[in-house]
């Protein structure tokens, strides 16, 4: 929704001002982050914009899906309601401090910051009681493979 030459990121340009990109015209994230966090009015704007153009690209996909069974890959799946559009939702789940860890160390932001965003979504107990399925993230690879590969087996079952 974001890509260079996008209806979507020329929005958030005209919006936030060309600042709000990269010096290759990419949209930087980390900004853009930084100041949707701070400002709820700026937050729900960009919220405003793309989520129905994420949702109608979502259902197109979708239906364009000739396999068994589709993976439906949406960060914030239950708070916007995209659950809806699933027979089954997997939630890849870790705890709370572990999450904070992650992405403090992988985007390079403040603890405060990642604290931010995760209050900003839905609590992770709600979520883990909407799930039909979970997997442990926390664990190691080789379990996380068998239960995915139990999960893959289980959902080819529910489609034949």
């Amino acid at each position: 929704m974001v890509a260079v030459g996008t209806d979507g990121l020329n929005q958030i340009s005209n919006h936030f001002s060309a600042d709000i990109l990269n010096v290759d015209k990419t949209l930087n994230r980390a900004k853009l982050r930084e100041i949707i966090f701070k400002d709820d009015n700026q937050k729900t704007w960009l919220n405003n914009l793309l989520h129905p153009m994420i949702r109608q690209q979502i259902v197109h996909k979708l239906e364009q899906a000739t396999s068994p069974y589709a993976i439906l890959v949406a960060p914030l799946l239950f708070e916007n309601n995209l659950n809806k559009l699933c027979d089954r939702c997997l939630l890849i789940d870790v705890p709370v401090e572990t999450q904070i860890q992650r992405t403090t160390s992988r985007d390079n932001v403040s603890t405060e910051q990642v604290k931010s965003i995760i209050a900003s979504q839905m609590p992770r107990e709600d979520k883990l009681n909407i799930a039909d399925d979970v997997l442990d993230n926390s664990l190691s690879l080789e379990s996380a493979f068998k239960t995915i590969d139990k999960l893959h087996q289980s959902y080819i079952a529910l489609k034949n």
